[in-house]
């Protein structure tokens, strides 16, 4: 994936992110940083045509968004949708868990997100 040149505002609103990560991102992020999740590279708070997405896997163009409560809300989903299409358009794959299925069930989430890169042993 060739450098994308990140305008100086997005590059600090994602290193102030990955500082600020919530307790699911924390957890989600000790499983897959350092290829551990399969030998899969993940980048986390990564900036990605204007946005900024929670984790993302670049070889496998997947995307992992961590919603809490405030995603539940008619104007964020109305948000994430728009977001995700604008993703898929440039040819990202979205998955979406909530906090409470990493903190509940991690090994599910990891399942699901092997199955979206095409690893399927787990």
């Amino acid at each position: 994936m060739p450098h994308q040149t990140v305008p100086k505002q997005l590059r600090y609103n994602a290193k102030r992110l990955r500082s600020q990560m919530t307790d699911a991102e924390k957890k989600l992020w000790q499983v897959i940083r350092a290829h551990r999740l399969e030998g899969i590279s993940f980048r986390r708070q990564m900036p990605i045509e204007g946005v900024i997405v929670d984790f993302a896997a670049p070889a496998h163009r997947l995307i992992v968004e961590l919603d809490g409560s405030q995603h539940a809300e008619l104007q964020g989903q109305a948000r994430d949708i728009a977001r995700d299409r604008k993703l898929q358009a440039l040819g990202w794959t979205t998955l979406r868990f909530w906090n409470a299925e990493v903190t509940h069930d991690l090994e599910g989430v990891c399942r699901k997100i092997l199955n979206a890169c095409g690893k399927e042993n787990f």
